[in-house]
């Protein structure tokens, strides 16, 4: 006979689980008593639930493998829902143990009691309650499964307090082996004849380029015939930025002039992303629901591939897989060199040149001398808004590097991100970019940093505003500011204030010499950067938007 609880935590190491993220909770003190003393799993103790949510999205990004979070009930649970949210918009693992009011308690409205099926049955793609601790090994082999197959996401076993005690003979499961789907011959040989046809492909290569190992095939592909590649938000990383085959990076708002240039395509080759919104650009490339091009849609999830769009050829398929079938039965091309040459020029004409402000530095002379010094092989975490525009036009992707952002457009990934890196990696340099905004929400995660060892290096971007809200509101709203100006602490003194290295830089100063500095730091380092809010993004200016709007006015 074994404790529920310590039940668990065996089979979390026969899954492969070596990390776990957490804020502690009366409703799971057998679960911790569980991993007092042992090696296996690494108890991560976080400041805030949504924090540790964001650190377990980061390290399942990172690894592959589901990231794992405990939490209490009620209110640690709906910390914890942004977390899962964000894994659920991102396509990730996610495995999230939740406390549970003991099983005599349910239903009468006990202290914190939730009902986590329907709390979280909208985004979840499993939810479990587990009141008999017998079939705990088999609920956590169906959840872990759950949150790896098709479309990645987030699971949610809820544990009543009362069950992680009981004494049980049960045994550890395995881990059930996910069956990864590929493309058949008849997939192949359909696509082959598609892009044989085709004087302008385009591939928009997503996250299922990820994991490094998959990236050769879609680099094979794309040189073998010759096929400019544009990424999708957050995934600039997957293909080098410097080839002549590169097509921009296709994010928030990106200017027009890029998009409408690949919407010429005369064949869209989709791998490995949903074709949500923002790849698509408001589904205008491709067209939804009807393309006006041919369109080949490869995702392992058959549900998403006739959710939305009539593809010409809807592949069940992990990316790189496909790709590399693709590559190898291609017909030999015809020279593209003339389409892909514009498609890389107008890629290119949109990374901008930093400017002097009088209202702070330019976030891109920052972003570009931090890409020079830091070591090619730097990890980079991004949060959301728009600072982080520079660092996708700025930094020196090759497709080697590994790159955490939101792409479901979550504020506060950076800094945990960052930590979470720092851990799973103690050996690179690893570099987190937040904005104010985002740091004031979970940057209290940097004494996880401290606490563990890690030694993230992060970049602050303080403009003094909510950035990407305020260019929203400057376009529909013009010199009507309500609701988006902050107020912020020394950011340099806070970092110092957790034991990090401080570092600023404002106008005036010794940008490269305090870059230098900074990164040479032992340990973890806080950045601060005082920014311009004229600057609102990497393409577009204050000044600019006013402009615009009074030109519409006139018209």
């Amino acid at each position: 006979m074994v404790r529920a609880a310590d039940l668990l935590v065996e089979c979390l190491v026969a899954h492969g689980a070596d990390r776990l993220f957490c804020v502690p909770g009366e409703s799971y003190l057998a679960l911790l008593d569980a991993l007092h003393g042992q090696n296996a799993v690494d108890l991560v103790v976080c400041r805030h639930e949504g924090g540790a949510g964001m650190a377990a999205v980061a390290d399942a990004k990172l690894t592959g493998k589901p990231g794992l979070l405990a939490c209490s009930r009620g209110p640690g649970a709906m910390n914890a829902a942004i977390a899962l949210h964000l894994a659920e918009q991102d396509a990730v693992p996610l495995v999230v143990l939740v406390g549970q009011v003991a099983r005599h308690e349910r239903g009468r409205g006990a202290f914190q009691e939730m009902d986590y099926a329907r709390v979280f049955g909208s985004f979840a793609k499993h939810v479990e309650e587990v009141t008999d601790a017998f079939r705990l090994p088999e609920a956590l082999a169906r959840a872990w499964a759950a949150a790896l197959s098709g479309t990645p996401g987030p699971v949610v076993l809820a544990l009543p307090e009362d069950m992680l005690t009981d004494d049980v003979t049960a045994a550890v499961i395995p881990p059930t082996p996910v069956p990864a789907p590929g493309p058949s011959e008849d997939h192949i040989a359909r696509a082959a004849s598609l892009l044989a046809a085709a004087q302008r492909p385009l591939i928009l290569a997503g996250g299922g380029f990820a994991p490094v190992e998959g990236r050769a095939a879609l680099k094979a592909l794309a040189e073998g015939q010759g096929i400019p590649v544009a990424t999708t938000f957050k995934h600039q990383e997957v293909f080098d930025n410097f080839s002549p085959l590169y097509a921009g990076n296709l994010g928030f708002k990106v200017p027009p002039s890029l998009w409408k240039t690949l919407a010429e395509a005369d064949l869209i080759l989709a791998l490995g992303t949903r074709l949500g919104d923002v790849p698509t650009q408001g589904y205008q490339i491709p067209a939804a629901p009807e393309p006006t091009q041919p369109l080949i849609h490869v995702w392992p999830d058959p549900a998403v591939l006739t959710r939305l769009y009539r593809a010409n050829l809807a592949v069940p398929s992990e990316a790189p897989a496909f790709a590399q079938a693709l590559a190898d039965a291609a017909p030999k091309a015809p020279d593209r060199s003339a389409w892909a040459a514009r498609c890389n020029a107008a890629a290119l004409a949109l990374r901008p040149a930093p400017q002097p402000r009088d209202d702070g530095l330019d976030f891109g002379t920052v972003a570009a001398e931090l890409a020079k010094q830091a070591p090619r092989d730097a990890i980079v975490t991004t949060d959301s808004g728009n600072f982080s525009g520079w660092v996708h036009q700025y930094w020196p992707w090759d497709g080697s590097q590994l790159a955490v952002g939101a792409v479901g457009g979550a504020m506060g990934l950076g800094i945990p991100g960052a930590v979470a890196a720092s851990l799973r990696f103690p050996g690179r340099c690893v570099l987190g970019f937040a904005g104010d905004g985002g740091a004031m929400m979970t940057g209290a995660e940097l004494a996880v940093a401290l606490s563990k060892g890690a030694a993230p290096k992060i970049v602050i971007a303080d403009n003094g505003t909510y950035g990407t809200i305020r260019l929203h509101q400057e376009r529909d709203f013009p010199e009507r500011i309500s609701g988006t100006d902050l107020a912020n602490p020394d950011f340099a003194a806070w970092g110092a204030s957790f034991g990090a290295g401080a570092f600023a830089l404002g106008p005036g100063d010794d940008i490269p010499q305090t870059v230098a500095d900074f990164l040479a730091h032992k340990g973890a380092a806080v950045l601060a950067v005082k920014t311009s809010a004229e600057a609102i993004s990497a393409y577009v200016t204050v000044s600019q938007l006013r402009a615009r709007s009074k030109a519409q006015s006139k018209s």
